[in-house]
């Protein structure tokens, strides 16, 4: 398209979702007390594994980077989510608008693969349980974890590139909440085939690699699961793969349905309604589950609360040894 006699957008509005005034103070309430209570959690999980000698394990080493990434993943949208909602126009400069693209898509890259390394990290406990300590020690913990980070930030770098070269001539209103592939491209003057088909390809990849490299380890561990004589066993080892099993349902099962699709078939009602489920309530169910299913990070909180009782009471003795 001719973009020399047209002016230049540089900035974009936000739609977000439409309704009365009730509606948006009633939505701003829900996902400001999600946002906050994900915050806390996240930040609880990080404070207890650092301050908790006993879970400075590969296992809750993971869980520690999962809860760092969440804070910084629902942070990347969630303030533009709630300013739609208590104000009638709310906007972004094109520039911030790829930035945001770039470390959604980054962060999000990243939390594939860590939760693809974490249900490896599962499938070695549990299926091979005598080379654990050999095969995932604290080193190769943290050399898997920094690949993950370091890879997710990779990923959709050259996507974010060619997006920065397109031209954005009007309208200039995005008709999401924050600065998705599928409503910027539909801003753009400029051919957005490549870039489209290239985001296309890099988010499948990530997506479906990592999704399937998490079903093959659980695949093994249910396996290996239904081999153990005691029924008592069986039920033990599942209860620790439960709580990232379900993390991981809720997490691929809405970015599946938003991203590994034909750029075509994008709605932006329904890809907004799906992307609250991957950016609000996934960030807040991480911290919930690990917190409310799991004995060690339980029994860490209590330890805490304990402490912080002895200290404010003033009494005298260890109170996790009295």
């Amino acid at each position: 398209m001719d973009v020399t006699n047209q002016t230049a957008v540089t900035e974009f509005i936000f739609l977000g979702f439409p309704g009365s005034s009730s509606l948006q103070l009633s939505l701003f309430v829900v996902f400001l007390t999600v946002y906050l209570l994900s915050l806390m959690g996240n930040t609880l999980i990080i404070f207890l594994i650092l301050m908790d000698s006993t879970l400075q394990t590969p296992m809750y080493i993971f869980l520690g980077n999962l809860s760092f990434l969440e804070i910084w993943y629902t942070t990347a949208t969630v303030p533009k989510l709630l300013a739609t909602c208590i104000t009638s126009v709310v906007t972004i400069p094109v520039e911030g608008c790829i930035a945001q693209y770039y470390f959604f898509f980054s962060l999000g890259a990243t939390e594939c693969i860590l939760l693809a390394v974490m249900a490896y990290d599962r499938h070695v406990a549990v299926c091979r349980p005598l080379h654990y300590s050999l095969l995932m020690s604290v080193q190769i913990c943290l050399r898997f974890s920094a690949g993950s980070w370091i890879g997710g930030f990779i990923a959709p770098l050259l996507p974010t590139i060619l997006i920065s070269q397109l031209n954005f001539c009007g309208p200039q209103k995005i008709n999401h909440f924050f600065c998705d592939s599928d409503p910027i491209f539909k801003l753009s003057c400029s051919d957005t085939f490549l870039v489209e088909a290239l985001g296309y390809t890099c988010s499948s990849v990530v997506i479906l690699s990592s999704f399937l490299l998490t079903m093959s380890s659980y695949g093994n561990i249910v396996v290996t699961i239904m081999k153990l004589s005691s029924r008592e066993a069986r039920k033990k080892t599942f209860s620790t793969c439960a709580s990232h099993l379900t993390v991981v349902t809720i997490y691929y099962g809405t970015i599946i349905f938003a991203y590994v699709r034909p750029p075509a078939k994008y709605n932006f009602t329904i890809g907004k309604v799906v992307s609250v489920f991957y950016c609000v309530i996934t960030p807040l169910v991480n911290p919930l589950i690990y917190t409310l299913r799991n004995k060690d990070v339980k029994k860490a909180f209590q330890k805490f609360l304990a402490q912080k009782r002895f200290l404010s009471n003033g009494n005298k003795g260890n109170p996790i040894l009295n």
